[in-house]
Formats: structure tokens, C-alpha cells, sequence
């Protein structure tokens, strides 16, 4: 009989930068090996990360405009939420969001090693 195989994740943290740095209600593009991520900083100080293209036509998150906890991408002005990457309705869809761990005003994003 076979037993049962569990499927470990490894997650590598990965500075950005410090906190000062961080553009408030702006994006800022960070890659990370071939991929690109979007990071913002909320007009709560929250920083949050999403993959940084858009679902529907590619457009680049980063340079979209931030109002609370979603960006509007800045080429059909989708609406997308930077905690969880759900498009709102009435569009449809989502992007990859990604942990944020702050240390000592130091910036990780938590990616998935493959």
C-alpha cells in the first residue's frame, strides 16, 4: 500500500528594499528571477504585492493608480485588489498576490521556489 505524499512549499524571502523607500500610493515594479511583481504601499501604510500584469490585456499594475486597497490598471482601468488580486465585477479574474513580511523597516515579498 502506498502511503500518503505531502507536498512541502518552499518560500524563499526576498528584501525589496526598507520601508522609506517605498513610494506611498504608488506601485513600484520589483523582479524577482523572471518574475514581476507590483508593490504598493497603501494610503494606511500597509505594503502589499501582486503579480504586475494585468489578466485581461497585460497592462503593467505598477503604473496604475491606487485608491485603498485596489489598483486600477492603468490600460481598461480594471479594478484589482492588492491583498488577495481578485478583479472586481463586473470584469473577472485574478493575479497572483504574494505575502509581505516587514523586519526591522526591512521589505521582503515571499515567493514560492520552484
Amino acid at each position: 500500500m502506498g502511503g500518503a505524499k505531502t507536498m512541502e512549499k518552499t518560500v524563499r524571502r526576498v528584501f525589496i528594499g526598507n520601508k522609506a523607500e517605498m513610494p506611498r500610493k504608488l506601485g513600484k515594479t520589483v523582479v524577482i528571477g523572471h518574475t514581476e511583481i507590483a508593490v504598493f504601499t497603501l494610503e494606511s501604510g500597509a505594503i502589499r504585492a501582486i503579480e504586475n500584469r494585468c489578466p485581461h490585456k497585460g497592462g503593467v499594475l505598477a503604473q496604475g493608480i491606487v485608491s485603498g486597497e485596489f489598483v486600477f490598471c492603468p490600460m481598461h482601468d480594471w479594478k484589482i485588489c492588492v491583498t488577495d488580486g481578485m478583479v472586481q465585477a463586473p470584469d473577472t479574474g485574478c493575479v497572483k498576490s504574494y505575502p509581505v513580511e516587514i523586519i526591522d523597516d526591512e521589505v521582503y515579498v515571499l515567493v514560492d521556489e520552484k
